[in-house]
């Protein structure tokens, strides 16, 4: 082993402390450290889906939150809110906003999801579209929260290079942990994802996030974050609804359909999870976008069906898949919104 070296005394005299050289007066000619310019927009990172939590020590555990993804750019002109497609929404969390400019920092984008809580402190998508007036609704949220899982730009420089553990390190120091605030900390959780997960599942939360600490922040879903869900969640065109006048909104069920390659196929149909104002917000909207045919092959036999024009996006839950390719034990939770930029689902 290599012997250390000596260490020099801290004092040369008994009572006088060694100090440091007088500095020079900085030269003007000389240049300052280089700042990253502030991106406009940063393309999110995210979740791939899989069907079990993966192991290995570069693997950090968070809880998966059940709302809209939000980055909040904090920037010497003010704050501004963005969806992931990138359309402005600073007016509608105006509670976040606040909280935004209260932080102890002069330039920042935080990466996050603005959610509703339930009573047992649970992220509830359809607390939070309430909250908002429904999709296409302008009503400014009195109760969304902002829970923020990364931090992309910090005091004039770019993350996005660094490594998830790094990035982590200065947002628990911006956003600290417990905090009880309209901006708190996604917390990690230190545990086995198979563990973590069952338990995320006994609590009646949606799964868990899993994230490559030594990842740097890439646009995409490209597998450095991955999503582990108790429930299945998706979304679908709504391209049709079946009449009943005995349901909510006369709405006995939507059919539904999802996305392989250029085409739509049907994937079932869902009658349950309506609210009666939700049901007729939804009647009214789908009575403008009526059509006469089917704008996909339906070989199905429902009756008092009502095509529509697959411009509305639902987000189903669901249990599994049928063997003929339907979705089984669907519930209605919410529409998307055209902002949210929300990813169809996809049948490979």
């Amino acid at each position: 082993m290599t012997k250390p070296p000596t260490s020099k005394h801290l004092l040369r005299d008994t009572d006088r402390p060694v100090r440091s050289r007088p500095r020079k007066s900085r030269d003007p000619a000389q240049p300052n450290l280089p700042l990253d310019p502030m991106p406009d927009r940063i393309d999110p990172c995210l979740a791939l889906l899989k069907p079990k939590p993966p192991t290995g020590p570069q693997w950090t555990f968070e809880v998966k939150w059940d709302g809209y993804r939000l980055a909040v750019h904090i920037e010497p002109t003010g704050v501004r809110i963005l969806t992931r497609g990138g359309h402005d929404w600073t007016d509608r969390f105006p509670l976040i906003e606040a909280a935004a400019r209260a932080l102890p920092v002069s330039t920042a984008i935080l990466d996050g999801e603005a959610v509703a809580l339930d009573a047992h402190g649970r992220s509830d998508f359809g607390l939070l579209q309430q909250s908002l007036g429904g999709r296409g609704g302008k009503k400014r949220s009195s109760n969304a929260l902002f829970m923020a899982f990364d931090l992309l730009y910090f005091d004039g420089h770019d993350l996005t290079r660094s490594e998830l553990d790094v990035r982590r390190h200065l947002l628990e120091s911006l956003v600290p942990a417990d905090g009880q605030g309209d901006i708190r900390l996604s917390e990690e959780v230190e545990a086995d994802g198979e563990v973590l997960l069952r338990v995320a599942c006994e609590h009646g939360l949606e799964g868990i996030i899993a994230k490559d600490r030594n990842s740097t922040y890439r646009g995409g879903r490209l597998g450095d974050w991955l999503k582990i869900k108790c429930i299945q969640s998706d979304s679908f065109f709504i391209v049709g609804y079946e009449i009943s006048m005995a349901a909510r909104g006369h709405i006995g069920s939507l059919l539904l359909a999802a996305r392989k390659g250029n085409d739509m196929v049907y994937v079932g149909s869902v009658g349950t999870g309506f609210k009666e104002s939700t049901a007729w917000q939804l009647r009214g909207m789908m009575d403008k976008i009526k059509r006469n045919t089917p704008a996909l092959h339906y070989a199905g036999g429902r009756k008092n069906v009502v095509w529509l024009q697959p411009t509305l996006i639902a987000e189903i839950e669901y249990r599994a898949w049928t063997d003929d390719g339907t979705l089984r034990h669907s519930s209605f939770k919410g529409l998307r919104e055209v902002q949210d930029n929300a990813a169809v689902y996809e049948i490979e």
